[in-house]
């Protein structure tokens, strides 16, 4: 099977950090999101090619996928930001038989065995419980789990069933006639909704079954990267540095490997990346990235990316990779 990674924006709400970093590539509990879901799919099925639909920092995001993953893997463009029914389109050309889409700005608990026991199924769309359904996508089915209708951002309470973002579908040259009906039309919002062209799809005589997933986990913002940063070091992803000295740990954290704190208070939910030093600091909810420097500091609810340097500062801050800041002297260089 071909799986479709559509992972072009340029993830604003994740500024300054994704001015420098591509948002799947963010890390959380020690780990890029993109890497979770890669291998998370990998791991339950029969991968034939990966297919990246990129844009911003592009140079990055293939860099990195191959030097991390085996799967063959295909890079296309999307030069222009016209939705998400666009940027699937540009993997027409890629694509020849059933397919799974899924877009990154969340990890989810899925499970995707239902493809294999029922191969011949038209398709599957995982969708989670919501109690805020104006945010999303929902889906309306019928009393089978069949999908009826799709609705982007609804005003009024069709369904609390969110559309994840997590797709197989097996007739591919239905799913692209649906995507040129969705581009032929005026566009909702702006944009072109991929969303549409499953309604084509399912009004066209396919019967996609909505599955429901166990846990559903945002990294699109701040506040949500963080809650799964949480999430995933309270279930598994954890590391407690082996020697601890003077430094109090307040379960859970995860320290890399060659990282040095003295004299600070490090957690709850604190990951900190290799190769950076903590000294004289508190940090609470927080995930720091690769040498990064710390020093007499209090921070809570604070993303710090790769090679900053910080001293004097207490509150929460959003920083982007080699960002320098400092109160009471100068701060310390970026080498």
């Amino acid at each position: 099977m071909k799986v479709i990674i559509p992972l072009a924006g340029k993830g604003t709400r994740l500024r300054p950090l994704t001015h420098t970093v591509p948002k799947p590539l963010l890390e959380v509990a020690g780990k890029a999101v993109l890497d979770y879901v890669v291998e998370d799919l990998v791991d339950q099925l029969d991968v034939e090619e990966l297919i990246f639909i990129t844009g911003h920092l592009k140079e990055q995001v293939e860099a990195h996928v191959r030097a991390a993953y085996s799967v063959p893997s295909t890079f296309v463009e999307q030069a222009v930001q016209n939705g998400t029914a666009g940027a699937i389109k540009l993997a027409q050309p890629h694509v020849d038989g059933p397919l799974l889409i899924v877009f990154v700005d969340t990890l989810f608990d899925a499970d995707l065995s239902a493809i294999r026991r029922d191969p011949e199924a038209d398709g599957f769309i995982w969708a989670k419980e919501v109690e805020d359904y104006r945010r999303f996508g929902v889906i309306v089915t019928d009393e089978q789990g069949v999908m009826q209708t799709i609705v982007e951002k609804p005003s009024e309470p069709i369904s609390r069933l969110a559309n994840i973002g997590l797709y197989y579908l097996r007739d591919h040259e239905l799913l692209f006639e649906g995507i040129d009906h969705t581009l032929e039309s005026d566009p909702y919002l702006g944009e072109y909704f991929l969303t549409d062209a499953f309604q084509y799809m399912v009004d066209h005589g396919s019967r996609i079954q909505v599955l429901e997933v166990q846990g559903w986990y945002d990294c699109g913002k701040p506040e949500t990267l963080l809650a799964t940063n949480r999430h995933l070091l309270e279930t598994g992803g954890a590391r407690r540095p082996e020697s601890v000295g003077d430094v109090k740990i307040e379960e859970p954290v995860r320290v890399e490997e060659d990282v040095e704190i003295s004299s600070s208070v490090l957690g709850p939910n604190v990951s900190v990346g290799k190769g950076s030093r903590i000294l004289r600091s508190m940090l609470r909810d927080c995930i720091v990235g690769e040498d990064v420097v710390i020093e007499d500091c209090t921070l809570s609810e604070s993303l710090i990316g790769s090679n900053c340097r910080v001293r004097g500062i207490e509150g929460t801050a959003l920083l982007g990779a080699d960002s320098v800041v400092g109160c009471g002297g100068e701060p310390p260089a970026i080498d």
